[in-house]
């Protein structure tokens, strides 16, 4: 058994990837010599290292954050790490004097990161399953990513911190509130815009569900000019990004956030484990699989990301 501290090496080898495939195929063959890298926290297995690049390379595809965001990795860390974030500074130094080090000791912002799990189960028939020409490995890869990543999507606007990662709309630890305002309007917008750091605006993107941006393509200035820029879908110069998370227009909602999410950390925590239901669906004539990842996301500058509040009117 390992511990979930350990860096499951032994995942690259040839002999780990064809029992493990065995095994997903119900088989019992080879059973034996992975047996003792079942995980004592879930009773899953570590996917061999090739089918845990490909479906990192999936959820990359698939999930809007894991594309927006920073994805750290940090899957040989203890239960518990810390993430700590501060301003690069770069100062003009006289000739024959040192650069000041120690004034930016005490120039960070120390946040923790936790392990939460996240659980997904496939159901697939047996006639694919024990056909030994079909890609059993790229079709649970797949969805497996796609599964994980709407779950994660969610959890990363919306998540409560507590059991799951903590959203952009926490109302403690997510994005700041730029104004509040009982609709929005082309000079809302713009004040949203121009209420972040030149520095974030630089990189910054608009979110939004596709009700909110429905809305925003009627928004006009005094001269009947749009906000919106139909030829590139962008406000202001800026891409518009869309989730589904994003709440509508609505009293007490924040359905629009502007910023750079590149301050959003993805922070994976441990390989992603399988294990075969092979009992559970068999009247179904199915085989299921389930599989967990354990991750955390924060928003680990406040400032970087800012948002609209609907008030009452």
């Amino acid at each position: 058994m390992y511990t979930p501290d350990d860096r499951p090496s032994y995942t690259r080898t040839g002999e780990y990837s064809k029992n493990f495939w065995n095994l997903m195929r119900a088989k019992q063959d080879g059973l034996g010599s992975i047996e003792n890298h079942r995980s004592t926290e879930t009773g899953t297995f570590s996917l061999p290292k090739s089918a845990e690049t490909a479906l990192g390379m999936q959820l990359a595809k698939k999930s809007l954050f894991r594309r927006l965001g920073t994805v750290v990795n940090a899957k040989g860390s203890g239960y518990r790490i810390y993430a700590k974030d501060s301003n690069d500074t770069a100062q003009w130094v006289p000739e024959g004097e040192q650069l000041p080090i120690q004034d930016g000791r005490k120039d960070f912002t120390r946040m923790p990161v936790d392990r939460h799990k996240l659980g997904a189960i496939v159901k697939m028939d047996e006639d694919f399953v024990n056909d030994a020409l079909f890609d059993l490995e790229g079709h649970l890869v797949k969805r497996f990513a796609k599964s994980f990543a709407k779950a994660e999507d969610g959890a990363f606007i919306a998540g409560t911190g507590v059991g799951m990662p903590t959203g952009l709309l926490h109302a403690t630890a997510g994005a700041q509130q730029a104004l509040s305002a009982p609709s929005l309007t082309y000079a809302n917008v713009v004040s949203l815009y121009l209420s972040l750091k030149a520095e974030y605006r630089e990189e910054g993107v608009w979110l939004m569900n596709d009700k909110t941006a429905l809305a925003l393509r009627t928004l006009t200035d005094g001269s009947g000019n749009h906000i919106w820029r139909e030829s590139d879908d962008s406000i202001l110069g800026k891409p518009v990004v869309y989730s589904e998370y994003m709440p509508d227009i609505e009293e007490g909602g924040m359905p629009i956030l502007f910023g750079d999410f590149s301050y959003y950390w993805i922070v994976d925590r441990k390989p992603v484990g399988i294990s075969v239901l092979s009992e559970r669906f068999i009247l179904e004539h199915q085989v299921g699989y389930l599989g967990f990842e354990f991750l955390d996301g924060k928003l680990i500058r406040q400032e970087a990301v800012k948002g609209i509040r609907i008030a009452a009117e």
